[in-house]
């Protein structure tokens, strides 16, 4: 069997995954950094901003018979090639085409972002005006939002609130 076409791990420096693919592939090396699109609280605002799925790591297309592998050691960005002692180890080519399968249109990964709470389980705010209320997960609302009842003033009140701000009591 040939290693044409073959994929390995490369293990990036932090925060340099984006540095690691422009120097790999202007070396004539096919790389691949999966991300997705992560929600990130900062001042009081909510972005979205590209991630990658696997922090420090992306994956490199190489033909050991063939390509000049060695210099993967010394590109910026990369801290090392994932080897089995001297010899790279190749990732089996269904696992990237299922990562790819879940890409959307726009290129990204798309993670399922549904809780894990049915209803009637008991559940805590982690953030926001009602941080350690207890209350009952009632539903979705939409795709970030959650609808929940505490019991505010001797009455259960529905509350709206973000997915995320949410734990299992």
């Amino acid at each position: 069997m040939t290693d044409a076409g073959r994929w390995y791990v490369v293990q990036s420096q932090p925060n340099a995954e984006h540095k690691a693919v422009a120097h790999l592939e202007r070396q004539g090396f096919g790389t691949y950094l999966p991300r997705y699109l992560k929600r990130r609280r900062h001042a009081r605002r909510v972005e979205v901003v590209p991630a990658p799925l696997y922090p420090r790591y992306l994956f490199v297309a190489i033909d050991l018979a063939t390509q000049r592998w060695r210099s993967i050691f010394s590109t910026v960005g990369v801290s090392r090639l994932v080897c089995n002692g001297d010899t790279p180890v190749a990732i089996a080519t269904p696992v990237l085409d299922d990562l790819r399968a879940r890409e959307g249109t726009n290129g990204f990964i798309c993670l399922e972002r549904r809780p894990s709470f049915r209803p009637g389980d008991n559940i805590r705010i982690l953030d926001g005006a009602f941080t350690d209320c207890l209350g009952l997960y009632e539903g979705m609302k939409d795709n970030d939002r959650v609808a929940i009842l505490l019991d505010l003033l001797g009455r259960k009140v529905r509350v709206i609130v973000d997915a995320e701000s949410l734990a299992v009591a």
